[in-house]
């Protein structure tokens, strides 16, 4: 049986004095209760480590030995206990995050980023994925977390409101409607507005179109023919306005701005884990709740 750790360490700091009662006084502990260590070390290991007499203490072959080989175990032995806390806090592996395109614009980069920059020993992959697939990769643990619009359905997941953020249109600088700081539902309904695919969205294209059901004449809705259009343009050309989250500031093509809609309702963001969580999930709700806060993405 290896001998206990605690002794071992007891052995380097005698082994570095020389002398029990300055090393019991670094230790902190009582000399008779050192000397009681050092000859059960020994006895454990079949073998005397220490010349004593009344005046001095020397090592023997043996304890030379064992003061030059045990602090390089002991370090290795102090990182595999760290690596088992680290792995046990949700610091260490490998972390699959799957997000909403919209998502990618401000949110999941900055969730990703705060996690590298929190737990050096995570490995972090986000890929973007089909809004109504994020819930059930989850569930199922093709991906750890998701980060997803709205109150999206699924099974064996938790949902964590993650992100508030106010609903308006993107549309050209030129625009004429550019020019107010705020813009009315009803005025923005006039236009024609572009929306993503239902199938890519359906709860958030939803609670969008919603937004314009009662404007009078009914809105017309334009689904672009590329799902993720980077050009857009009809936007810029000032031809149809766009329904998104004040997130899109962030990702403004050259010649777009965006306004809010007067009185509308806010757009929700949300963590998506698996019901039953490990250390890791919980870490990730952690380091969501507290990016959440500080960049105040919900209120206090």
């Amino acid at each position: 049986m290896a001998p206990d750790t605690v002794s071992l360490r007891y052995f380097l700091v005698l082994a570095q004095e020389l002398n029990f009662t300055r090393a019991a006084a670094r230790i902190g502990i009582a000399q008779p209760a050192l000397s009681a260590r050092m000859r059960r070390l020994e006895a454990e290991l079949g073998t005397s480590l220490l010349v004593r007499n009344t005046r001095s203490v020397a090592l023997t072959t043996a304890g030379a030995a064992l003061a030059e080989s045990a602090p390089p175990a002991l370090a290795a032995l102090d990182r595999a206990w760290d690596t088992a806390r680290n792995a046990g806090a949700g610091e260490l592996g490998t972390l699959r995050i799957g997000y909403s395109l919209s998502a990618g614009a401000e949110t999941a980069p900055a969730l990703v980023d705060r996690l590298i920059r929190s737990s050096p020993g995570l490995e972090v992959g986000a890929v973007p994925m089909a809004t109504p697939e994020i819930s059930p990769a989850v569930a199922d643990g093709r991906i750890d977390a998701g980060i997803t619009r709205g109150e999206q359905p699924g099974r064996g997941v938790r949902r964590f409101l993650l992100r508030r953020e106010r609903v308006g249109v993107q549309l050209a600088q030129h625009h004429p409607l550019a020019e107010h700081p705020e813009i009315e539902i009803a005025d923005a309904a006039a236009y024609p507005l572009r929306l993503p695919d239902r199938t890519a969205n359906p709860v958030i294209h939803d609670q969008l179109s919603a937004l314009f059901r009662d404007t009078r004449p009914n809105p017309r809705f334009h689904t672009p023919a590329v799902s993720f259009d980077m050009f857009q343009r009809d936007l810029r050309d000032g031809l149809t306005l766009a329904p998104a989250g004040e997130a899109a500031v962030t990702a403004l093509s050259a010649g777009l701005t965006w306004r809010p809609l007067q009185g509308a309702p806010t757009l929700t963001l949300h963590l998506v884990l698996p019901r039953v969580q490990s250390p890791l999930h919980r870490r990730i709700l952690t380091v969501a709740k507290t990016l959440a806060h500080e960049v105040h993405w919900l209120p206090d």
